[in-house]
């Protein structure tokens, strides 16, 4: 078997790769570079150089030459590397007839707990969203702000005592909202400096949250680490580190209690799979980024069914909100000029299934789930614009 043709698909807000070997097999992947999908898909182009002809089944060597072959590398990169793994490990399940968690050591669960995301710009609306995915089954809640996903236009400001007690009480509205039914997955989206960070954990640590995600920047291991000594609320960390030497340094500092691999950033399926094996050695946990497209939540699951120490799955369905996640949505209705798609059923053919918020881990071969043929012509690329946040004295924030 031999790989004959691979196509980077820019669908909506996703890069999708697709990979047809001579004996009528297709794999499909997806990068996991959201900002820079344009860059990661001629990576994808770079790469088909070197892999058409080549046996599919070769994947750790083929992961090994890719990755070595020059001395660059970065996210854009590791997206398309991501992605590319990802469908040959989907080749390799429907060669074997098998999903892709039997190659990977079998299953450990049939099912997977997952979070919903819940989001809005006004308080009012994550506390009644907050309510509404208790109502639907979820146990779990994430991408939950305590400082509101405000519109980047808007410059900001705030005090430190108002910033700091506005989000405290936020985290205690969200508690009372839904009781100790549900956890609480608090998202910081790496908007705080450590000092502002271990102030905002000290005050939501009476409210229990499940994690305290990505507090400040990444970028400085040490940061995180000096975060974490501080303050008794978990830290969950990972999903813009590309390599398993990052996720080692940042394991070993003991500046993190759930790690947040994104299967299509950090080395698709193959390095996955060993970074979850380093967190395991130290009795972390793993909570899988997962805020992309089906293609991603498929090889989360993968991945989540076959490893001893998963946690959680970040669940980003498209119409969780009015199908609970429960039905399937038709998908047969061509989407309007300009409108984003509905349901998993306007990407993919048969998305997984979710019940009472559980993901159901798939058996079918590979990783489970098909593009549609028309993807293209359904879903047309939406470039993202390159916009951020400002403070009202004009210097950039995070947000």
């Amino acid at each position: 078997m031999k790989i004959v043709s691979i196509v980077p698909l820019l669908v909506d807000r996703y890069l999708f790769v697709r990979v047809e070997t001579d004996s009528g097999i297709i794999g499909y992947g997806e990068s996991g570079t959201w900002g820079f999908l344009e860059a990661s898909a001629q990576a994808i182009e770079t790469f088909k150089r070197y892999l058409i002809g080549r046996n599919p089944l070769q994947i750790e060597h083929h992961w090994q030459y890719l990755y070595r072959w020059t001395h660059f590398r970065g996210a854009a990169i590791m997206g398309a590397l991501s992605a590319i793994d990802i469908a040959l490990w989907d080749i390799a399940g429907k060669h074997f007839d098998v999903p892709c968690c039997q190659l990977l050591g079998g299953k450990c669960r049939d099912r997977l707990r997952t979070y919903c995301h819940v989001l809005s710009e006004t308080k009012e609306e994550l506390l009644q969203g907050c309510v509404e995915a208790k109502e639907k089954g979820f146990t779990a809640i994430g991408h939950l702000t305590p400082f509101v996903d405000a519109p980047r236009e808007i410059p900001l400001f705030e005090t430190h005592a108002c910033k700091m007690g506005d989000a405290i009480d936020t985290v205690r509205q969200y508690r009372e909202a839904v009781g100790t039914d549900v956890d609480l997955c608090i998202e910081i989206h790496r908007q705080l400096t450590p000092a502002e960070a271990i102030v905002l954990a000290r005050g939501i640590e009476p409210y229990h949250p499940l994690f305290y995600e990505d507090p400040t920047l990444p970028d400085n291991l040490d940061a995180m680490q000096e975060i974490a000594t501080k303050i008794h609320v978990p830290i969950a960390t990972g999903e813009r580190i590309h390599t398993i030497h990052e996720f080692e340094m940042l394991l070993s500092r003991g500046a993190v209690q759930y790690v947040r691999p994104d299967v299509c950033l950090c080395g698709g399926l193959t390095h996955a799979k060993k970074i979850a094996a380093l967190a395991e050695a130290r009795y972390v946990q793993v909570v899988p980024h997962n805020p992309l497209g089906p293609i991603s939540t498929a090889a989360c699951a993968q991945l989540a069914a076959c490893i001893p120490n998963f946690a959680l799955l970040e669940y980003p369905s498209l119409d969780w909100r009015t199908q609970g996640g429960f039905k399937e949505a038709t998908g047969d209705q061509p989407l309007k000029a300009g409108e984003r798609p509905k349901s998993e059923k306007d990407i993919v053919k048969q998305p997984l299934l979710v019940e009472d918020g559980f993901l159901v881990v798939s058996d079918r071969p590979g990783i489970g789930v098909e593009l549609r043929e028309d993807i293209g012509e359904r879903c047309p690329y939406r470039p993202r614009e390159v916009r951020t946040r400002l403070h009202i004295d004009g210097s950039v924030v995070d947000q």
